[in-house]
Formats: C-alpha cells, structure tokens, sequence
C-alpha cells in the first residue's frame, strides 16, 4: 500500500539537527508509522507540541501530503533560554497511496501528539467471491 525506502534516515536526522529548523520551502521530516488494520490504512504521525490547528493535510490524487508547524512557545521578557533540543519550525511528509484505498473517506484524529489518518481500503480492492455459472447450451464449431 506504500513504498518507501529510506537508508539514510538517521543521516537525515543527525543534519537536520544541525541546519536548524525546517522552513515553509524546506521543511523537515516527521517520523511515521503505517500499517492495515482490518480494512483500513492507518498512518500514523508524530508531531509533538504541534496544535491542531497548525496541521495541514492535502490529498492530490493518491498523493498524501501532511504539513505541520510547531512554534515556539511565548516565553516572558525575563527568561533566559538554557538548553533548546526539541525542534521547531516546518514539518512535511509526502507519501504515494495506491490506487486500492478510498481517498474520499480519509478519517484524521489528533491526540497527544500523534496525528492519525485512517484510510479504507476501496471496496472494489476488497477480496469477494465470483459464483460460476454452469451452462446448458453448448454450440458445436464445425470445422
């Protein structure tokens, strides 16, 4: 239902810890999982300190784009800034669906941190029975 392949992921991750955070026209990479429960897709996201209202999810034909932005949180004048690891700024992931999953229905849920898409699975990609029928008029070819 996915294809993705990756073998540089950490070095991915290690660099985007050192070029600083991820821009509108640059935006960094969120980590995911994506597995089939029963007759859905589901795919599920890590976003972290991100607001809901700062998720940006487009379909374009079965292309899937999740967009997100966690800002910085308004400190008072009188705060002096220690240690700051958890990344800021854009976050993006793009992912190819297959032609077998309903794009119409996609179902999104936030909640603690994880975005999670539930995608259905096509009826006409589910498995079902074809019935034979037995035929009674048989035509001879003469040859």
């Amino acid at each position: 239902m996915l294809m993705r392949t990756d073998p540089f992921r950490e070095l991915d991750r290690l660099a985007q810890q050192l070029m600083g955070p991820g821009t509108w026209s640059k935006p960094s990479a969120m980590p995911m999982d994506a597995y089939r429960e029963g007759d859905e897709y589901v795919v599920a996201f890590d976003l972290p300190g991100v607001s809901a209202d700062a998720i940006d999810i487009d379909v374009e034909r079965n292309m899937l784009t999740v967009k997100a932005e966690r800002r910085p949180v308004a400190k008072a004048g009188d705060v002096q800034m220690e240690l700051s690891e958890r990344p800021l700024g854009v976050f993006s992931r793009q992912i190819v669906l297959a032609d077998t999953l309903d794009t119409e229905h996609i179902e999104a849920d936030y909640d603690a941190g994880v975005l999670t898409l539930r995608i259905p699975i096509a009826e006409r990609a589910k498995p079902r029975k074809i019935s034979v029928g037995v035929g009674t008029g048989r035509k001879e070819i003469p040859g």
